[in-house]
């Protein structure tokens, strides 16, 4: 009886220890069989280890230390096996840099206003400068730019014209569209008469500027500029005629608009 109630026991049993012995002979093999491979992700880190469950949804792996880790399937950009041979570097998407505008743009500028020499009448002057430089530079609508153009200032009986070489700069306070702005030039006036000399040009402007789109702009500003200059006068000493060569200094002032494009 003794020996019939131990064949029943182990017939009870049998059933689990076929499963545990296959359980066993499956983690075997897949010890046996298991690589190490390494999971590349889309943020480019690199984890090293062997796969142990993977899907269309989720990737699940062990790594060196024996610790498991689950992926998203879409947060994985590659898996690389040891025993393959290097793969090519993926591309991994990064974020747009900010890069300065290559693109050139022009500025132009008509001005109007009074002109005054401490030496003489007040009188008007009037301008035009057509300047081509970058209009916006990294993420901001600055321009930084050269050129030349023509001032006229008509002081009393006297004309004084001039060509001006100048770099310039244009600078809103604030990046949106309505803001406002300043202005800044230096130069050199190039005189076009022989009966004076052209000298240093500098310009100052502070007004209000529209931004209509990535590139076009109109501005509206008060400016003030200075043009120095030399005369050319004859003194008349005990009859006799000296010429000489008089510095002046002119300053005009007013009101510019101003066309980015």
């Amino acid at each position: 009886m003794q020996n019939l109630h131990i064949c029943k026991i182990c017939c009870t049993f049998a059933p689990d220890m076929k499963k545990l012995a296959l359980i066993i002979v499956l983690s075997l093999l897949s010890l046996t069989y298991a690589h190490a491979e390494t999971i590349l992700l889309h943020t480019g880190a690199r984890v090293k280890g062997t796969i142990l469950f993977q899907n269309e949804e989720v990737v699940i792996v062990r790594d060196e230390a024996g610790q498991r880790f689950q992926y998203l399937r879409t947060d994985v950009a590659e898996i690389l096996s040891d025993d393959a041979e290097e793969a090519e570097p993926v591309d991994i998407e990064a974020e747009p840099e900010i890069t300065t505008s290559k693109k050139a743009s022009i500025l132009l500028e008509v001005a109007g206003g009074a002109a005054v020499n401490p030496n003489e009448a007040a009188g008007g002057a009037a301008s035009v400068d057509l300047l081509v430089g970058s209009h916006h530079i990294g993420d901001r609508h600055l321009f930084i730019g050269g050129g030349l153009g023509y001032h006229g200032l008509f002081i009393g009986a006297e004309k004084y014209n001039f060509l001006p070489f100048q770099v310039a700069l244009r600078m809103p306070f604030v990046e949106q569209k309505h803001a406002p702005v300043f202005g800044a030039a230096l130069g050199y006036g190039v005189a076009l008469s022989k009966e004076y000399q052209g000298g240093i040009y500098a310009g100052l402007d502070l007004g209000y500027r529209c931004q209509l789109n990535e590139k076009t702009a109109v501005a509206v500003l008060a400016y003030t500029q200075f043009q120095q200059a030399k005369v050319q006068t004859v003194t008349t000493i005990e009859g006799i005629n000296y010429t000489n060569l008089t510095g002046r200094n002119l300053v005009a002032a007013g009101v510019k608009l101003a066309l980015y494009f």
